[in-house]
């Protein structure tokens, strides 16, 4: 039994995959943040004729009371709405407003649908398809305003729709019955709808996060490219909390050129390949290895990674002295590197990368003069 409900889920309400979660999160919250006042005017707009429309002999509480409350919780719904959307929208405040539209709507909802059930037993039958009629605009209304948050539309839906009209079915008038398939089939319509908004959207993002890594890889080594590293940068030097130290090194291949002019470029490219791999290897998760074109290399060493107080180019220098074995050929290039620590050597990402190009180049110059060529760092 679990198990089938498991994958009936997975078939209509598949998870979002975890590389756009966030965005996900992130848009619906935002959507949501902007299409709720509509839903609050709209709910407050109906509470007076709900009222007045109210069984004669029920209880004051609930014939006025309910919808009163209701009142209240647009009015304080909608300002704390407009107070929320002064406020930056994080990845944990778009969590918390998803979950809390969750947990309101659908308690919004059960008060709503009780009070039309309340409304529809102690009325005379002439009456009753009112209640209906109220109960489900609002809900239909509601679930499209919330529509980019599947689970609390298709929970509204059920809640405000399947009472009501199960009530109708069961009234014996055939109108009412009628009316009642009607609105289920609707609903059902509604619901579908709101699935393939959602899978479309999942789409998107999917298709968004796959033109940004296009644009921030480079294709021939799959490294991050130049523009992926001065994003991440940029948002190390506007750090949203406490500032800490970071490296850059940059790499210029020694030795490259003579084995990419005898062998031809596409051996060239398996070398470069090779390299990028060792480089990945060394660095890891801790830090970003990019390359930013020909045989120039750079790797960026945020603050909390433990490489930050490593001797990061002989770690480098390390991982490429051995032999590149490429197409049964071994291959031998050195390195020159040079590295800059923020904000020792720089303010800014202009003045790191000037830094560490005049280390790269002065350790370069260096090397001219051992014989025979080595591998060879200066860093800073």
């Amino acid at each position: 039994m679990i198990g089938t409900l498991s994958s009936l889920r997975a078939r209509f309400m598949p998870p979002i995959p975890d590389r756009i979660r966030d965005d996900f999160t992130m848009l619906r919250a935002q959507r949501v943040e902007t299409q709720t006042p509509m839903m609050y005017l709209m709910l407050l707009a109906t509470t007076p004729t709900a009222a007045w429309a109210g069984a004669a002999h029920l209880h004051w509480a609930v014939r006025f009371g309910v919808p009163a409350l209701l009142a209240l919780l647009c009015v304080l719904g909608m300002l704390e709405n407009w107070h929320s959307r002064k406020r930056r929208m994080s990845v944990r405040r778009a969590r918390l407003l998803v979950s809390k539209t969750n947990t309101t709507s659908g308690s919004v909802g059960v008060m709503c649908s009780a009070w039309a059930v309340a409304n529809w037993l102690g009325s005379p039958p002439e009456n009753q398809a009112n209640f209906a009629m109220i109960l489900t605009m609002g809900s239909l209304a509601t679930a499209y305003c919330l529509s980019s948050i599947r689970l609390a539309a298709i929970l509204n839906l059920i809640i405000g729709v399947v009472p009501i009209s199960a009530l109708m079915l069961t009234s014996g008038r055939p109108s009412e019955m009628a009316a009642a398939a009607s609105l289920l089939l609707a609903t059902a319509i509604l619901v579908r709808f709101i699935l393939q908004g959602h899978a479309m959207l999942v789409d998107l993002l999917q298709l968004q996060a796959q033109t940004r890594d296009l644009a921030h890889t480079d294709p021939l080594t799959g490294l991050a490219n130049r523009r992926a590293l001065d994003d991440q940068i940029e948002q190390l030097l506007h750090p949203t909390g406490k500032t800490r130290p970071f490296k850059l090194a940059l790499l210029d291949l020694d030795g490259f050129k003579p084995v990419n002019d005898r062998y031809g470029h596409a051996f060239g490219d398996r070398l470069l390949c090779s390299v990028a791999a060792r480089l990945r290897d060394v660095i890891g998760s801790e830090g970003l290895v990019a390359r930013q074109g020909g045989d120039e290399f750079a790797v960026l060493v945020p603050p909390h990674s433990p490489l930050i107080s490593a001797p990061l180019a002989d770690l480098i220098l390390i991982a490429l002295v051995r032999p590149h074995h490429i197409d049964g050929h071994p291959i031998t290039v050195g390195a020159s590197i040079g590295v800059a620590q923020w904000p020792d050597h720089g303010k800014n990402a202009d003045d790191l990368f000037d830094f560490a190009d005049k280390v790269l180049y002065q350790a370069k110059a260096e090397a001219h003069v051992v014989t025979p060529p080595a591998v060879t760092l200066r860093s800073a």
